[in-house]
Formats: C-alpha cells, sequence, structure tokens
C-alpha cells in the first residue's frame, strides 16, 4: 500500500501516527507549521498547483511507460548500494531513498538485509510499480507518496538520505535551499546523504524537464559547509535506448552541530 501525504492540509496522519510512531527512527512527521518554520512559505493555490502539475507529470510517465523503458532506470543500483553499505553498516540503519519510485535500489537494500527502508516519491504510479516487483517483500518498505519539498520529517529520523536525479530537477535557488533544510533537518547529526546528479557534461534536459548539472563542487557548494564532503564518484550510465549519460554522486556527512 502506498500512503499518500497531502502535505496542505494541517494536522498529522494516522498512518505517520501508527506505522512510523513518534520519534523513532525512520519516523515521518506533519506539522502544519513547518514551511513557516523553514521560511519559504509554500501553501496556498499556487503552491497546489506547481504541486499537482509535478505529480501529473509524473504519474503520465510511468503509466505510459514500462519502468525499464524510462532513461533513468538501473537493473541494479550498484553504486548507490555500495555507497550506503560503506557508511552505514548496520541492519537497523533508518535510510531514505527520495525520488525511489520504481527503483531497484529498495530490491538491493532488503537483499542486503536492512530492516527500516523508506522510499519516497512524489508518483504513487511509481511507488506501485516497486511494490508490485517486490511482492510480498513489499510490506517491509515504509512507502510515502509525498513532494519532499513539503513533506516535513522527524528531526534526525534517518542515518542515510539517498537520492538518485531529484536534485538537479530543482531548477530554482528556493526549491533547492528546501531541499537542503529537509535533508538537514532528516538526517541526524553524524550521519551521510548521498545525491547523484547529471554531472557538467550529462544532459540538459530529463523527461522534457531542464535541469541543473553538478560538479562534485558545485554540488558540495549548494549544501553548505554544515555538509562535508567526503567522497565523489562518476558513473557513465547507460539507458533502455543505448544512450550515455554521465553522473556524478556526492557522499557527505552532516555535521553534528
Amino acid at each position: 500500500m502506498v500512503f499518500e501525504l497531502d502535505c496542505d492540509v494541517p494536522g498529522e496522519f494516522p498512518y505517520v501516527n501508527h506505522a512510523f510512531g513518534h520519534g523513532q527512527k525512520g519516523a515521518i512527521g506533519f506539522s502544519s507549521s513547518s514551511d513557516a518554520q523553514s521560511g519559504h512559505p509554500t501553501t496556498g493555490a499556487a503552491a497546489r498547483g506547481v504541486g499537482m502539475k509535478k505529480r501529473e507529470h509524473w504519474e503520465r510517465i510511468y503509466s505510459s511507460k514500462d519502468a525499464s523503458e524510462v532513461s533513468w532506470y538501473q537493473p541494479e543500483a550498484t553504486m548507490s548500494l555500495e555507497l550506503i553499505q560503506r557508511v552505514a553498516p548496520e541492519l537497523d540503519s533508518a535510510i531514505i531513498d527520495v525520488g525511489g519510485g520504481a527503483s531497484t535500489l529498495v530490491d538491493g537494500l532488503l537483499d542486503a538485509g536492512y530492516r527500516d527502508v523508506t522510499v519516497l516519491d512524489l508518483s504513487a504510479a511509481a511507488l506501485d510499480v516497486a511494490q508490485q516487483r517486490l511482492g510480498a517483500r513489499a510490506s517491509a518498505v515504509k512507502w510515502v507518496a509525498a513532494d519532499v519539498l513539503s513533506t516535513p520529517f522527524v528531526s534526525g529520523g534517518f542515518d542515510v538520505w539517498h537520492d538518485r536525479a531529484v536534485f538537479h530537477f530543482l531548477t530554482e535557488q528556493q526549491d533547492r535551499d528546501r531541499y537542503v533544510a529537509r535533508a538537514r533537518a532528516a538526517v541526524r547529526p553524524g550521519g551521510y546523504i548521498i545525491v547523484a546528479s547529471f554531472a557538467p557534461e550529462g544532459p540538459e534536459r530529463c523527461s522534457g524537464l531542464e535541469v541543473v548539472r553538478y560538479s562534485p563542487e558545485t554540488m558540495q557548494a549548494q549544501f553548505g559547509a554544515d555538509f562535508n564532503l567526503l567522497d565523489s564518484r562518476r558513473e557513465e550510465h547507460h539507458t533502455p535506448s543505448g544512450a550515455t549519460q554521465a553522473f556524478v554522486y556526492c557522499l557527505c556527512r552532516v555535521g553534528e552541530s
């Protein structure tokens, strides 16, 4: 089952109360005051309209194409899994895959024995693809259909935040600032953030949308001094159609303060 969070509705959702609990690792909370606290208000008709357009775009993609046909498809998320295992060898580590959708990373995490995995994506259709693929094992994962920019997280609820190809779709600085604030709040001090985007020579557009390309240095500059860049890796991703796309992966440690 995919749980959809409408972050324009004040209050807390029953799913959050019972499935995630309060104050435990991997929990996602909801508070109507979170946007005011972040300094970037997003409530109101305009924000709802933008959110709905983004949601409709990705729902249309996953409703019209097989998950193995989209350009970002990976049979195995090898580099992501290697980086996660490097920084979080404990199998009870709380891990969130932001924009995970139909990604096969969740399969790899479960195969490796991880027991506290959350997958968040704007598209419920994408999450459904992954659930159907996993079958009975899907019940071991927390699935959340929501926009990362408007989903408030329980402070320090995750040990690892992983994102392959969400951040590079944020073309407005205020959206990038909101993303960084969400990530900083969600990951415990001393935890880790892994973000992968198109490299400087990568595509300028993806799925009909403009993207921002990054080097490790420009990526780290977006996140700021509170994120210590530990490592960066390059990946030559081969799309189902035969094209090659250059990705850069950045591994950062969140400051203790």
